[in-house]
């Protein structure tokens, strides 16, 4: 028979832990709510750089009218010999398979780049951790061309997705523009897991160089979101005061497009190849600063859907063991008034 102090001290330790995981939720819900906010007044200027992309497209010659390649070294494409992986996951656990998807979608481009060289930059403690007991760091390379292929680790980035700043965006894009100018890589990846909505969210691995078409992200991976997370989801979201669909901006991003389409012609303050060749590292960067926004709201979004199902389970816990308290109790007291009667009986 169990023991009726130790069932009480279990339930007493469940609902405990149903208080912490039940402020969890609300605490992620809030920081959700701040950065789907803080996603949504980034976007006018991301749209209207790449409208003003856009337009210096159709204005500038940005390929070379006699042989075709472009003037720009960011638009250049050659055979994929050095690829930059850059993998965003979060700092802290607690948010169910959020990290985990994430890294295996890492791990499946990594297959697919078995006969390359691969250097990976990882941005959040997890996928630090991950990766570091798999791979090893980078070493300087030698001349020497019958080096096999191999995948090192070449940068990580922890703590930084708490408060994320449009500077380590911009310094990284930096970084990686500077080595691909100089032919040191000839791709950049970026895995990543993109949030639209609480319920429209895909885990994709976007292509940042060369850049294929401007406003237009080239995807090579995606998987997105099963039928029944979306219903984890929109379980989790009830009282929780966020929003479940997309704000609405197709006015707002209609009106900005005509500037890239207006036929008109504008008078710059500098040639449009110059304006061209400055502006489009801050494409590159705005790019990256996309992914860290939308990878943290996400990660907020699956640790809400996780301690929400966390705290019913610890509701259905509490159920349960409060049931086989009062069975142990009833057969506690029933025992005693067998035991009462048999007495009498026996005088």
């Amino acid at each position: 028979m169990p023991n009726i102090l130790d069932i009480r001290r279990r339930i007493r330790s469940v609902t405990n832990t149903r208080q912490i995981t039940k402020a969890m939720k609300m605490v992620s819900a809030a920081k959700l709510r701040r950065a789907q906010e803080r996603a949504l007044a980034a976007r006018p200027y991301a749209q209207m750089l790449t409208n003003v992309l856009k337009s210096l497209v159709s204005r500038a010659e940005i390929y070379d009218p006699e042989t075709g390649e472009p003037r720009h070294p960011l638009l250049a494409r050659r055979p994929e010999r050095n690829v930059l992986l850059i993998v965003v996951t979060g700092d802290k656990g607690l948010a169910g398979a959020f990290n985990t998807n994430i890294l295996k979608a890492a791990a499946r481009f990594i297959a697919t780049k078995s006969d390359k060289n691969l250097e990976i930059e990882t941005i959040g403690r997890k996928g630090r951790d991950f990766l570091r007991r798999r791979y090893r760091a980078a070493e300087p390379r030698t001349a020497d061309s019958q080096t096999p292929p191999q995948t090192t680790i070449v940068g990580e980035q922890i703590g930084v997705l708490n408060k994320i700043e449009y500077s380590l965006a911009s310094n990284l894009a930096e970084r990686v523009i500077e080595r691909y100018s100089r032919e040191e890589i000839d791709a950049v990846y970026l895995v990543f897991n993109e949030f639209k909505s609480v319920i429209a969210q895909r885990l994709i691995v976007e292509q940042i160089l060369p850049i294929e078409q401007i406003g237009a992200p080239e995807v090579k991976m995606a998987e997105a979101m099963t039928e029944e997370e979306r219903e984890r989801v929109l379980e989790a979201v009830k009282g929780a005061g966020v929003g479940v669909r997309p704000v609405d901006t197709r006015e707002i991003d209609a009106a900005a497009a005509r500037f890239a389409a207006a036929p008109v012609d504008y008078i710059y303050e500098q040639s449009p190849e110059e304006l061209f060749r400055s502006l489009l590292p801050k494409y590159v960067a705005i790019q990256i600063f996309r992914g860290l926004q939308e990878s943290v709201a996400a990660e907020h979004a699956a640790r809400m859907t996780a301690m929400d199902a966390a705290t019913n389970n610890a509701t259905d816990m509490i159920d349960s063991l409060t049931l086989a308290m009062n069975r142990a109790r009833q057969a506690k007291i029933t025992k005693e008034i067998i035991e009462i009667v048999s007495g009498a009986a026996a005088q």
